[in-house]
């Protein structure tokens, strides 16, 4: 049987992390088993194994991809030529938000407390998205605020805080509820402005 190349062997993986998702979705992370994803991949178990050791390493590829989706959107907004307010960043980002990636988001938290290597994905996200809000803040409150770097990076700091537990709530209520809550615009941005 020839081997499959690289490029070949990152769709296979790609599929099954896709399928599983999907798997995860509909039955939970816990309820969800490897013949459930081999059915939905249309893989051989052969070849899910062949790419995955167990179905841990499934779950920790699927929280890593879903985690890794929502740091891109973020970074793509922190990018522009001209940062967009805390407040604009959030509206966006949840108006971004799929329900299915909420859902296997709120499934990673939990299964953080007891997995060592899912809680490392997740700890590393949370941090990872806190400091892109950093520095979207802090170029924010140098460009359109006026502050001067050394100022504007404990706000940021601060700011940033803030906006993780408020993307964390808009995910539980996606998650819970099919569609995360509209973003309360003027309260978000009188907290920005109490902060900064």
């Amino acid at each position: 049987m020839p081997r499959l190349t690289e490029a070949r062997s990152q769709l296979r993986r790609d599929q099954i992390v896709q399928a599983a998702r999907r798997c995860f979705v509909r039955n939970g992370m816990e309820r969800a088993s490897v013949a459930d994803i081999t059915a939905e991949s249309g893989l051989s178990a052969g070849s899910i194994y062949a790419h995955f050791g167990s179905k841990a390493d499934i779950v920790r590829a699927v929280v890593q991809d879903v985690m890794d989706r929502r740091a891109l959107t973020l970074a793509a907004y922190a990018s522009g030529v001209r940062p967009p307010s805390p407040t604009q960043v959030m509206v966006l980002l949840v108006a971004a938000t799929d329900p299915d990636e909420a859902r296997i988001a709120l499934q990673a938290w939990g299964e953080a407390t007891t997995d060592p290597a899912i809680h490392e994905i997740v700890v590393s996200m949370i941090d990872r998205m806190r400091d892109l809000f950093r520095v979207g803040c802090e170029a924010w409150l140098v460009e359109a605020k006026g502050y001067e770097r050394a100022a504007a990076g404990p706000r940021a700091t601060r700011i940033a805080d803030h906006l993780v537990a408020v993307y964390q709530a808009h995910l539980i209520r996606a998650a819970l509820l099919g569609a995360p809550d509209a973003v309360d615009d003027a309260a978000l941005t009188d907290v920005v402005e109490a902060i900064s």
